[in-house]
């Protein structure tokens, strides 16, 4: 295992140096040597000039706004390998994932995104969410190292650059928060696959540096924003009412609600229903969603 030309790594950062200077020196250290891009958005805590110092061979874009999510779109769109792996400042690939993630990639045409088996640190407990993405209801066709699946995890995924960028990446007006939903049904409506791979290893040390009671405010208004956006109106509506039980019942659900009801006009000028097969998809998924430990809006 040495070199692979085939995957480079776009990684976001706002404000966690420390952190991401753990995982830059991971990253720089594979066997596969990929190029490392690097999306500052926005920091004031010196990040940009850490990097540069520390990391020359890291290729920086200094944004001076917080893009959330769709920094990830700047690093794709420079990006001169066919694929690319995408990566948060708290989350590393394991050596030869990234290799394990093209060859995926090469041997099936039709997938666009490989997710990997998340293990959270320290102690390397496997993620909660990584059942759910074993047992998916969607099943595996023939050949491929996991089951398909109804959205990608961004910060574990490696994706095919071409249909990324050619369904628009992440939307900015999502920025951040449950926003790879929409990414993957555009790319799943265009005929496109994603699947999970348990020989992909993906490694989470979670950051202390974070608002977990505004991520929980942007993750509800997307969601609903998402159902909005893409499901046929009975299967909107049902995933608005079943999150308005299951939500805290506090001020932040309320705004989060009041959020998404203000996006309205915007929603109904960009909706597009799915395809039949993929709504199909959507709703196997629903019931183990619902039972999901993984996905509870708290915090």
């Amino acid at each position: 295992m040495g070199f692979d030309p085939r995957i480079s790594v776009a990684v976001i950062t706002r404000n966690r140096k420390s952190e991401l200077l753990r995982t830059l020196e991971r990253l720089t250290a594979l066997p596969e040597r990929p190029e490392v891009i690097m999306v500052d958005n926005g920091s004031t805590d010196g990040t940009a000039e850490a990097v540069r110092e520390r990391y020359p061979q890291v290729r920086l874009s200094v944004s001076h706004d917080n893009l959330g999510a769709a920094a990830r779109n700047h690093a794709a769109a420079s990006a001169r390998t066919p694929y690319i792996a995408f990566c948060d400042d708290d989350i590393w690939w394991e050596p030869g994932a990234l290799s394990r993630a093209a060859d995926h990639l090469d041997r099936h045409r039709r997938l666009a995104a490989v997710t990997g088996r998340i293990l959270v640190e320290p102690g390397g407990r496997e993620d909660p969410i990584v059942a759910e993405l074993r047992d998916s209801p969607l099943g595996t066709p023939k050949g491929l190292p996991g089951p398909l699946l109804g959205s990608i995890l961004a910060g574990a995924s490696a994706v095919r650059v071409e249909p990324f960028r050619a369904v628009g990446g992440f939307s900015p007006r999502l920025w951040l928060g449950g926003e790879e939903e929409l990414l993957s049904v555009d790319l799943a409506a265009r005929g496109w696959w994603l699947c999970y791979a348990p020989d992909v290893v993906v490694h989470h040390q979670p950051s202390k540096a974070r608002d977990s009671t505004a991520r929980r405010r942007l993750g509800i208004r997307n969601t609903l924003w998402f159902a909005w956006l893409r499901r046929p109106w009975p299967s909107a509506l049902r995933r608005t009412w079943r999150m308005a039980w299951s939500v805290p019942r506090d001020r932040w659900s309320a705004l989060a609600f009041c959020d998404a009801v203000r996006g309205l006009p915007w929603v109904l000028a960009e909706r597009r229903v799915v395809p039949p097969e993929v709504e199909a998809g959507l709703r196997l998924l629903e019931e183990p969603q619902r039972r999901s430990a993984a996905r509870r809006y708290v915090g």
